[in-house]
């Protein structure tokens, strides 16, 4: 019998020098200022994502061209008007801004989504389930959607987004719907960067209405009881009632205008148009008492010194002196041996020094 002899196998390729391929590989030449803000004005989505990035970003060449390509838009912005919309978790709002999406986009408006997220700063990343649930508005040519990534602080995420507004008001978009994610001072963030303020809820009032806070009523210029179709239509038309009393009571608004409350269900499309009417009746009002203009430019003061707020803070804690003596000031404390006013006091002397 014959010994049993050894096949040769395949030769293995050499090994892969991958520092090699990565010098290899091309790198993309980054798009300059001029580029960019010629495909914003030209509608170009893809240039729109581009600028929005830099926004995005922390790198400082970034912010330097992103407020490069704010400034050169400028000409070309405040001509949207500008839709907040805020609602407790489960209520509708991803299905409700589909809906009023397609039925703006039918009316003949660009619309752009955009998202205030503060509730993802465990992973830092967008919470990107509103875009996948809008599946039909998200695929639309006149439709632009972009979820915000959620920065270290609220403050810095709601700048973005109104630099984002900005941007895609440039871009030719005129309805532009800032959606909360999160709860609480997103709110407010919200209500200081939009037009209108639609507050969503869910048929059945009493408890629900008990745990609303009475600061988001009081910004509401319209309350929408979601999801008031089927089963819940006679809850909803209750809920409209009690909201309707609730709206009563609270002070008057510096515009003049009487908060409303309505039924819809974005799922079927029902009241949609009842909402949209509401919406034109209230630019037009406000457009003629001049309560419009006069807000915008509000705004466009309180977002000066809330920027203001925002950088001496990020220059104040990284300050190298602050930084060195922090921890220190923060022991004392709590050990009680030293004033928290103090401690800001001597923090303060340190970072002006």
């Amino acid at each position: 019998m014959e010994a049993p002899k050894v096949i040769k196998g395949i030769s293995q390729p050499p090994s892969v020098n991958l520092s090699s391929v990565r010098k290899l590989r091309k790198k993309r030449p980054e798009l300059n200022v001029e580029t960019i803000v010629e495909g914003i004005l030209a509608g170009d989505r893809v240039r729109l994502g581009q600028a929005i990035t830099l926004i995005e970003s922390t790198k400082p060449s970034h912010q330097i061209k992103a407020q490069a390509i704010i400034n050169t838009c400028l000409p070309h912005t405040g001509k949207s008007f500008r839709l907040g919309i805020t609602g407790s978790p489960g209520v509708g709002k991803s299905t409700f801004i589909e809906s009023y999406g397609q039925y703006a986009i039918e009316q003949g408006h660009k619309i752009a989504v955009l998202a205030v997220d503060p509730s993802s700063q465990i992973s830092q990343g967008s919470i990107l389930g509103d875009k996948t649930r809008m599946f039909h508005l998200s695929t639309h040519p006149n439709a632009f959607i972009r979820p915000s990534p959620a920065g270290a602080s609220l403050g810095g995420v709601a700048r973005k987004t109104r630099e984002t507004i900005m941007l895609c008001e440039a871009a030719g978009y005129d309805l532009i719907l800032i959606e909360t994610v999160g709860v609480g001072q997103s709110e407010i963030a919200v209500h200081s960067m939009v037009d209108f303020f639609l507050l969503l809820l869910l048929p059945g009032a009493g408890d629900e209405l008990q745990g609303i806070k009475k600061g988001i009523v009081e910004m509401a210029d319209l309350i929408a009881i979601n999801k008031a179709d089927g089963e819940n239509a006679l809850k909803a038309k209750h809920s409209r009632r009690d909201y309707s009393n609730a709206l009563h009571i609270m002070p008057p608004k510096l515009s003049g205008w009487t908060p409303k409350a309505t039924v819809c269900a974005g799922l079927s499309g029902m009241g949609i148009d009842d909402i949209w009417k509401t919406q034109q009746l209230y630019k037009k009002q406000m457009t003629e008492n001049d309560f419009f203009k006069k807000n915008r430019q509000n705004q466009a003061k309180y977002w000066l010194h809330e920027t203001i707020q925002n950088q001496l803070k990020d220059l104040f804690y990284k300050n190298e002196s602050v930084k060195n003596v922090l921890k220190e000031k923060e022991k004392a404390i709590i050990k009680g041996e030293l004033s928290p006013f103090k401690g800001a006091e001597e923090l303060m002397t340190l970072f002006l020094g």
